[in-house]
């Protein structure tokens, strides 16, 4: 493990070594990202767009790059600007979000937008002044400052965390590493390409220091790399202990009209979920268990079990048991709203609520294909 005596005069003779090599192979390898401005698009005065990096990194927030992917381009093909997105409909963004999950995101992602149109549509370019509006934490807002501001910042996520803790052979598990890290992050950030800097830490873990089977020989940092040649990469991270998930348990109700509508409403706008469209549900919570029995229906109908779905958030999992039954238009309460067939698919819909829906009728959360008339039940 890194100290901080004398072997740390060794380590200060490294650090502009360690920025070089890491930006010379960014310069060649890094990946190509819609929302990225590349080194050479850089070199030629190109500047990056703070509204791209901000909405990128408030969707890669414990997403995949992967499944941000098309998401991001659908963001800007709607809203190309922050104050195209800050005159959107609440619950169109909720919409255009459904099934990225995580879903106060993109409530804060909306309140954010809006602060910054009201305020002339300009991101601050400080760590502080990003850090003041709503949904920008402390990665975040290092992230947005070093890569759209060019602002020397310690940009730590979950991959730099795994470059680091091999770099310097940290021992001390993960989260209690995270200041230790922190701290050796900044000395090696330098003032000149630092958003390049992080962003190239970024594509080392994700692409050559991965969490299994890194590509040690094709490493950047091999040669400065602690653990190589003295333990297995593998080992590192070190991870304390993960408490067990608790486990839940509940009921949804999917009622269908003759014409293939949906039966939906809308959930709270704080806790779980807040904001987002549901098929009627029983009480659970992260907490609580629900009902789970035909017993709870929200109101009288031919209601038959139609299997079970599994969920996991994060922190705990939900089964739920599924009920199906077909009833007239007039006979749902009050607070809920019929979807039609072909409109389905473009609700706000959360991951667990298309599961629940999809074990009822399957295909029905599916886009439909432009010459269906009705979906098959």
């Amino acid at each position: 493990m890194a100290s901080a005596g004398t072997s740390r005069k060794s380590d200060d003779a490294k650090l502009p070594t360690i920025a070089q090599h890491l930006l010379a192979w960014y310069d060649d390898n890094h990946r190509e990202l819609p929302w990225r401005t590349a080194p050479r698009d850089l070199a030629a005065g190109v500047r990056p767009d703070p509204y791209r990096v901000w909405l990128s990194e408030i969707m890669l927030q414990q997403t995949t790059v992967e499944a941000v992917k098309p998401y991001f381009r659908a963001f800007l093909e709607k809203w190309p600007t922050v104050e195209a997105l800050a005159s959107a409909e609440n619950e169109e963004v909720m919409k255009a979000w459904a099934g990225l999950g995580y879903y106060s995101r993109a409530r804060n992602l909306k309140a954010c937008a809006n602060a910054v149109a009201a305020a002339g549509g300009a991101f601050p370019d400080t760590e502080a002044g990003l850090r003041a509006l709503p949904g920008i934490g402390p990665y975040t807002a290092a992230a947005i400052s070093a890569i759209a501001f060019d602002r020397p910042a310690a940009v730590m996520d979950g991959n730099v965390e795994r470059v680091m803790s091999r770099l310097y052979m940290i021992d001390t598990p993960l989260p209690e590493a995270k200041p230790e890290i922190r701290s050796l992050l900044e000395t090696l950030v330098p003032n000149e390409r630092p958003g390049d800097f992080a962003q190239a830490m970024m594509d080392l873990g994700a692409t050559i220091c991965t969490p299994r089977r890194p590509r040690c020989m094709l490493c950047p940092l091999r040669e400065e790399c602690q653990v190589l040649g003295k333990a297995d990469p593998e080992f590192y991270p070190v991870r304390a202990p993960k408490a067990e998930k608790p486990s839940r348990r509940g009921a949804a109700f999917v009622a269908v009209r003759d014409d293939g509508a949906v039966l939906l409403r809308k959930r709270p706008e704080k806790g779980l979920l807040g904001g987002m469209t549901e098929v009627p549900t029983t009480n659970w919570t992260a907490r609580v268990d629900g009902l789970t029995t035909v017993d709870a229906a929200p109101f009288p109908a031919d209601w038959q079990k139609a299997g079970s779905i599994s969920h996991v958030f994060t922190h705990f999992s939900l089964e739920l048991q599924i009920f199906l039954a077909t009833v007239s238009a007039d006979a749902v309460p009050s607070g809920h709203f019929w979807a039609t067939a072909d409109a389905l698919h473009g609700e706000a819909l959360p991951t667990v609520m298309k599961k629940a829906i999809e074990a009822a009728i399957p295909g029905a959360t599916r886009k439909p294909h432009s010459n269906s008339q009705k979906r098959p039940r």
